[in-house]
């Protein structure tokens, strides 16, 4: 199983970016996808999930509104558009998913319930 993230950048505040994640290994339409990020210094935090296709959302409460997760079958791919970006966003982003979003185990927020992760992409936002 292969994650590959891509699309981080460094841009000023209020601005833009859009995050990738391609899945290869895996049945796409059968796995849950995260986004989780990282600041310096900092433990890792939740960001968004969609625990399958065409399924709910779920997002922290410090990007709702201004970020957004999907994800495309065709493509193996989710993606994170990031809007009205903070400097309180700065940190490397991770993408993972998990094998089985069914489990009752499974809890779209904790980055345990997740089997594979990729590198992780830097965002760096200033002010």
């Amino acid at each position: 199983v292969q994650l590959q993230a891509s699309g981080g950048g460094s841009v000023q505040t209020g601005g833009s970016l859009r995050l990738s994640c391609i899945v290869s290994g895996r049945t796409f339409s059968r796995i849950a996808v995260g986004w989780f990020r990282q600041a310096p210094g900092k433990g890792r935090e939740f960001v968004a999930a969609i625990p399958w296709s065409a399924g709910p959302q779920y997002y922290a409460d410090s990007v709702k509104g201004r970020f957004a997760i999907s994800r495309d079958g065709a493509k193996s791919a989710a993606y994170l558009q990031m809007s009205s970006l903070k400097p309180e966003d700065t940190a490397d982003y991770y993408c993972a998913i998990s094998s089985d979003p069914f489990s009752s185990t499974y809890d779209y927020a904790r980055g345990r319930s997740y089997d594979y992760w990729g590198q992780g992409t830097q965002v760096t936002v200033s002010s």
